[in-house]
């Protein structure tokens, strides 16, 4: 770390008074030279979604612009001031490029302080801080708190291949779908209308041919009769059943009419 330290700073006092091209050179080698401190300030947001080879560059890159941007006549430590704009490089990233849902701007801030003051007050409790912790700490509401909280997904989402909390299944398999009789449920209850008027016997003829995908003869030899009279009888009940259904419409139609006027 000294060895660093010294070097580094040895390496920008060569850089008055040296030509352009000398200058590039000495700041490439202070580059090269710190690059494990940029590595290290990438290292506390791996594990967010962000891939860890995406962080160092942009890591490498908050390096680059402390180095062109490190006034040394002011008299600080180059890493005093290379440390907090790598730093502010990376959180800059994951504020514009690494939210797989986009929370409110607010949301983003509050959460890059909360991740700031989270190891300090680790410290000083002795353990993991609440959320009412937090809210103290940084002078906020704990609702807000809650909230960025909650919005803690939105850098890397669960996958729904991931296994369930509980059972074998997956969380996508835990899922609610659509039900495939929705589509059908208004023709159901319209149907369970005109359907009371019929007899046993016809409903059982129904049920055969539309929900046991019977054939007349099959049905013919369930209820007794011949393949004939089950053809004839079919079209007899689905004649009932759109005079049935014609009339309900209709109905319907001029009750509606009646409310409009």
């Amino acid at each position: 770390m000294e060895h660093r330290r010294e070097a580094t700073a040895r390496l920008f006092d060569e850089l008055e008074g040296a030509s352009e091209e000398e200058a590039q050179r000495i700041r490439d080698e202070i580059i090269r030279l710190n690059m494990g401190v940029a590595s290290d300030c990438a290292r506390r947001y791996r594990g967010r979604g962000v891939a860890t080879e995406d962080l160092d560059q942009v890591a490498y890159l908050g390096l680059v612009k402390a180095v062109q941007g490190f006034d040394r006549s002011r008299g600080f430590d180059f890493l005093s001031f290379a440390v907090p704009t790598i730093r502010g490089e990376v959180r800059r990233h994951f504020r514009d490029l690494g939210w797989a849902l986009r929370p409110p701007r607010s949301i983003q801030e509050l959460q890059s302080r909360m991740l700031a003051a989270e190891s300090d007050l680790t410290q000083e409790l002795g353990r993991s801080p609440r959320p009412t912790d937090l809210a103290k700490h940084l002078g906020v509401d704990l609702e807000h708190v809650l909230d960025a909280l909650g919005a803690s997904g939105c850098f890397a989402p669960a996958s729904l291949d991931i296994p369930a909390l509980e059972g074998d299944d997956s969380l996508g398999e835990r899922i609610g779908a659509v039900d495939p009789a929705f589509e059908s449920a208004e023709a159901r209850v319209t149907l369970a209308a005109v359907m009371r008027g019929l007899t046993p016997r016809e409903r059982r003829i129904l049920e055969l041919r539309f929900f046991g995908n019977r054939t007349q003869a099959e049905i013919g030899a369930d209820i007794g009769v011949t393949q004939m009279q089950v053809s004839r009888l079919l079209n007899r009940i689905l004649a009932r059943l759109r005079e049935r259904l014609l009339a309900d419409a209709e109905a319907a139609s001029g009750h509606r009419a009646s409310a409009a006027s």
